[in-house]
């Protein structure tokens, strides 16, 4: 199957100004009849004006013109090599030059399917090599085609920055040099010289080895908090030898990453001023996170909260053998699959020379997480889970989302997510970390995307806004929508139905001033 990448934008009015929600999905090329734009009642939203006014959504969607799209387009077969899937040697060239052919390097792809992100004021779709692509927001139309390494030394960047108050964002990216893998630390200035300004002024913060340059571990994102960047070396890793020779092997990228359960997680913390790594390592068991849900410094001690997983299995879930499962056979795929839960490890900051060894240095008296100061510069740490068992019942917790512009990098309340019953998520779920207890929304046969939250204006309280989700309906035809709650009481408040197939899709992004 042919894929390409699917912008979707659903835009609400605002009197004179327009909200929009951005997300990123995959979709077969041949569906060329969602590249429309479509108008839409929103039934039951009287209550949230002034966000959704007149009732009216809008959406639109187009294919990211990426030069994997055009490649893969232009001959009608796999062109670029992807995580999952290894572009075979073109049928037209003779037997030597097929032969010959293996022994290229695999080229980075383009196919930015990830989310939407920001910087410097602009929005880029992004995956997790060195290429992203600006994209007009309004149109969905790609305007330029930005890569990391024009910049900066990485060959590759993640998805998920995060972004201080004043517009800074941070993110972390491989390197990959003779000696080996590093992992690096990148920090993006939010000022910008010109409209026509990318990734101008963008540095390289700091450098970290790997436990093993040769098989560095693979991160989906990382943690800040208001001081820290907190990177997770957990040990789902990359084998570089067997990636370089992927080609010659026949053996596509997710064939060299795997688990390495004899290895313990290591937390780094970098200070976000000097750039240094902090001398002291945070070790745990073996787990593997894809996403972090926030984390702050208070008395003392670093707060870094996160979804994670018993085993890093997970990273192989959505290959398209496993996609197309059904019945016993899905699930028994999804029986063998680890929960991914929400934890808290609460990291001690100031250590020195008289720090006592082997004694749990957590002092707060409402946490049941553990910090033992095991060796010189080496604290074993345990976690705490930021839920009950009854949320196991849902299937555990994942793409979790916070009232992120007030409370990312400071003490907060509420955390939303998807539950996963299913390969996908089915449910959506609003906890309570006072209580531990939790909210959900969840109905037959619907498949929600990552909640997004959106503040009330003038909102007072952490949860006073909406959801957004877009839910999926594979047992009904073009009837997907855009879903409303009230993220307070997590009641519904409406939906905004489109008549097509809007297909599952991972990470998004809200602009209040679009």
């Amino acid at each position: 199957m042919q894929t390409s990448v699917l912008k979707n934008a659903f835009r609400t009015s605002t009197g004179c100004s327009l909200t929009s929600l951005y997300r990123m999905s995959s979709k077969p090329k041949k569906n060329a009849a969602a590249q429309k734009t479509y108008f839409t009642k929103v039934h039951g939203l009287a209550n949230i004006a002034p966000l959704i006014e007149d009732g009216q959504v809008t959406y639109r969607s187009r294919f990211l013109r990426s030069d994997s799209y055009e490649q893969n387009s232009e001959k009608n077969r796999i062109m670029v090599s992807e995580f999952g899937t290894l572009a075979l040697p073109d049928p037209c060239k003779n037997f030597f030059q097929r032969f010959l052919s293996r022994f290229e390097m695999l080229k980075p792809t383009d196919n930015a399917s990830v989310s939407f992100v920001k910087y410097k004021g602009d929005y880029y779709v992004s995956t997790e090599t060195n290429y992203m692509h600006r994209v007009d927001p309004d149109t969905l139309e790609s305007k330029q085609k930005v890569d990391w390494s024009k910049f900066i030394a990485v060959n590759g960047a993640t998805a998920h920055p995060h972004i201080d108050p004043d517009g800074t964002a941070y993110n972390m990216g491989n390197s990959y040099k003779n000696k080996g893998a590093f992992y690096n630390i990148i920090r993006v200035p939010p000022e910008r010289d010109s409209p026509k300004d990318t990734l101008e002024g963008a540095k390289i913060l700091c450098s970290i080895a790997p436990l093993d340059k040769f098989k560095p571990s693979y991160y989906h994102s990382f943690g800040m908090s208001e001081n820290y960047v907190v990177f997770i070396e957990q040990p789902i890793k990359m084998d570089l030898f067997k990636i370089v020779t992927g080609k010659l092997r026949g053996k596509s990228i997710n064939e060299a990453v795997y688990w390495d359960p004899n290895q313990e997680t290591i937390f780094h913390l970098i200070d976000k001023q000097t750039g240094k790594e902090m001398p002291v390592k945070y070790y745990t068991k073996a787990l593997s996170t894809f996403h972090q849900i926030n984390a702050f410094e208070q008395d003392g001690f670093l707060m870094l909260d996160m979804c994670c997983s018993d085993d890093g299995q997970a990273i192989n879930n959505f290959l398209i053998q496993n996609l197309r499962q059904s019945g016993e056979g899905l699930d028994e795929m999804y029986n063998t699959m680890c929960q991914p839960l929400p934890r808290r490890f609460v990291l001690p900051l100031n250590i020195t020379s008289e720090t006592p060894l082997e004694q749990n240095l957590n002092t707060r008296h409402d946490s049941t997480a553990t910090a033992v100061f095991r060796t010189k510069n080496q604290v074993f740490c345990t976690f705490e889970d930021l839920c009950g068992e009854d949320l196991k019942d849902y299937g555990g917790l994942e793409f979790p989302h916070i009232n992120y512009a007030k409370y990312n990098t400071k003490p907060y309340r509420y955390y939303y997510g998807c539950g996963f019953r299913h390969l996908v998520g089915d449910s959506l779920i609003k906890m309570d970390l006072e209580s531990k207890s939790f909210k959900v929304w969840c109905q037959p046969d619907l498949y929600p995307s990552e909640p997004v939250f959106v503040p009330s204006p003038n909102a007072e309280e952490e949860d006073d806004g909406v959801i957004l989700s877009v839910i999926i309906t594979p047992v009904k035809d073009k009837s997907t929508f855009l879903l409303v709650l009230d993220a307070k009481t997590f009641e519904e408040l409406g939906r905004a139905e489109v008549p097509v197939n809007i297909p599952y899709g991972f990470h998004g992004a809200f602009n209040s001033s679009a």
